[in-house]
């Protein structure tokens, strides 16, 4: 995996610029009564406190899934003071509890864990927590809060809005546009947040109606199988929102079968083919919505702060926050160059 930019760009960006205006806010007064910001010190580049961070996840059966394991693979390695204890990984709880469990036995100083399940593992995290080993739940949350010491994942919700609403913007002078959705699994909260997100945004183009929606597996089989029910039913519409990058391989094989072009598309989560399809830009493929897996190396970057009891660059708390929603970033030919780094395969 290439480098990835600096820890402070890549985690706390906008957050960095808050931060700043509220401090440039507080100390416009001269007065020399007010109160300086604290010295507590931020993780950096720089060697310090050994850091032994365990890290469970899924099975990496997807190609986001083995991004997060490169991502949190590649970005302890960065650090010389970080040893990662990663395990196998399994979709099967009970199997991923006792993964766990044994990194709790070793007494590993942080745990990074991404459940396959977050309600089938908020027990296994609590018991984390109660040992002293401060947890970061990466994406999938614990049903407690008590789980963990820090989430940080995606926005579900924010990549329907910010799909929507590009597809708003490119059909915003279109009278009667039609849209269609290709969604992911309807059993899984993400799949009804990404959707309602999407619907959401819609509703700010009264031109705009979504006229046709299928789930879909989150694979290329299940992606090509929907997307030729979608377009044999729909002779004509104006766009479509695909959830997942992995399935939209899928669906755009089953666009070019079909040979219709009449229409945009845009993707969801940031896989390097979506990536590369944008940036040649003689597809139907003209947009991605992010759901980014460096988050992992985010994960890892909070974990070695955690471990060894610092805060965070750019921000004035002496702690690290309690949660961290990435945003939903729109990646199209226009900045399709900047993130071709972070694509995954």
């Amino acid at each position: 995996m290439p480098e990835f930019t600096s820890r402070r760009g890549l985690l706390f960006g906008s957050a960095a610029i808050g931060a700043g205006a509220l401090v440039t806010g507080c100390t416009s007064n001269e007065s020399k009564d007010e109160p300086a910001a604290n010295d507590q010190p931020a993780a950096d580049d720089k060697p310090g406190k050994p850091v032994t961070i365990g890290f469970a996840g899924p099975q990496a059966d997807h190609g986001w899934l083995n991004a997060i394991n490169d991502n949190a693979k590649n970005r302890a390695k960065k650090y010389s003071d970080v040893t990662l204890e990663i395990t196998e990984g399994s979709n099967d709880t009970a199997a991923q509890i006792g993964q766990i469990e044994t990194l709790i036995n070793k007494k590993v100083d942080v745990l990074v864990i991404l459940p396959a399940d977050g309600k089938a593992l908020t027990q296994v995290g609590l018991k984390a927590m109660r040992a002293g080993i401060p947890v970061v739940n990466l994406d999938r949350i614990f049903n407690s809060p008590q789980a963990y010491r820090c989430w940080i994942g995606g926005d579900n919700y924010g990549m329907g809005l910010n799909a929507g609403h590009y597809i708003g913007e490119k059909l915003k002078d279109k009278s009667d546009a039609r849209v269609i959705e290709l969604a992911g699994l309807d059993n899984l909260e993400l799949t009804q947040q990404r959707t309602k997100g999407f619907d959401d945004a819609l509703k700010n183009y009264p031109n705009i109606k979504k006229v046709a929606r299928q789930a879909a597996e989150f694979t290329v089989e299940s992606g090509q199988a929907k997307m030729a029910q979608l377009l044999q039913a729909q002779s004509k519409f104006d766009a479509v929102w695909n959830h997942d990058d992995d399935q939209g391989v899928g669906a755009l094989r089953a666009i070019e079968q079909a040979g219709r072009d009449d229409f945009l598309m845009v993707g969801g989560a940031g896989a390097l083919s979506a990536f590369q399809a944008i940036k040649q830009d003689n597809g139907v493929l003209k947009a991605t919505v992010l759901y980014p897996p460096t988050m992992a190396a985010s994960a890892i970057d909070l974990a070695r702060a955690l471990g060894q009891g610092k805060g965070v660059g750019g921000l004035a708390e002496f702690e690290i926050p309690a949660s961290l929603t990435l945003y939903s970033a729109v990646v199209d030919k226009g900045n399709v160059d900047q993130y071709m780094p972070t694509g995954f395969k």
